[in-house]
């Protein structure tokens, strides 16, 4: 079976290609290039080019293997469209996706560019959702770029969201997703940067998932086990007289609730 994995949107991650490099202030503490360097130093074969993108061939007929369907985050370690694969390979993984219908595969990108130039020449199966990666307003045009993409389902990764995100275009996008950043130097989240996005996604009919509130909880969303916590107060971008405070805390305990509930809206 693929790789289990702790992503709340995905059941498992298959990586045909491990590997990348920065493109935007999303991958500024990229967590798979963290993990790479962890991967690496225990002397893991797969991981022997360090995080210089690496071509697996030999993974490229794995999902055929899984008799039970399931749902596959495609390359957690890497980006699908980098410049460094070339478009025989990607047409590959592509044939084996289009192959294997009892499962569902989730690509996501940062190189909206290079996806829409090669998206006429790859099948596009209903079992393949394809999702851009949009962290703040200067990489906005990712969007237009998928729009343009035959995919079955669209989707957004606003995360981590380090910026404000309005008058998103939702118009041929099916899913959105939402999360703060965790992990060393984890960048803050504005509460008030997801409720606009969860109304424009509500206004839009598009099914929203709020993934993360990541390493800082904001205090309007924390209870009392949270009172003892180290707190972080960020002077609010909208309004300078507006201070909101925020709890230094684990992943975990930050948990993925808004407003009193959780947001784990799928697509049709």
């Amino acid at each position: 079976m693929g790789d289990k994995t702790k992503i709340e949107w995905t059941d498992a991650s298959w990586n045909p290609v491990t590997g990348c490099s920065k493109v935007s202030q999303g991958c500024k503490n990229c967590y798979a290039e963290r993990m790479t360097k962890r991967l690496t130093a225990m002397g893991s074969d797969r991981y022997r080019n360090g995080f210089r993108v690496t071509l697996h061939p030999d993974s490229l007929d794995e999902p055929r293997k899984w008799k039970k369907g399931r749902v596959v985050f495609v390359n957690s370690m890497s980006d699908l469209f980098h410049d460094d694969i070339p478009l025989s390979y990607i047409q590959r993984v592509f044939s084996t996706m289009r192959d294997c219908p009892h499962h569902t595969f989730q690509v996501l990108t940062k190189r909206s560019e290079r996806l829409a130039e090669l998206a006429s020449n790859l099948p596009w199966p209903g079992n393949v959702w394809m999702g851009v990666s949009v962290e703040d307003s200067r990489v906005m045009h990712r969007i237009a770029d998928l729009q343009n993409v035959p995919a079955a389902v669209r989707f957004l990764s606003l995360e981590p969201l380090i910026g404000p995100l309005s008058e998103i275009s939702l118009n041929g996008v099916h899913w959105v997703i939402v999360g703060g950043e965790s992990g060393p130097k984890h960048r803050f989240i504005q509460v008030d940067w997801v409720r606009d996005i969860k109304r424009q996604c509500v206004s839009a009919n598009v099914p929203f998932f709020f993934k993360q509130w990541g390493n800082l909880l904001p205090k309007c969303h924390a209870n009392c086990s949270h009172e003892h916590a180290p707190q972080l107060k960020i002077q609010s971008p909208h309004n300078p007289e507006k201070i909101n405070i925020y709890f230094r805390v684990v992943k975990k305990a930050a948990g993925r609730s808004l407003d009193g509930r959780t947001w784990d809206e799928y697509p049709a």
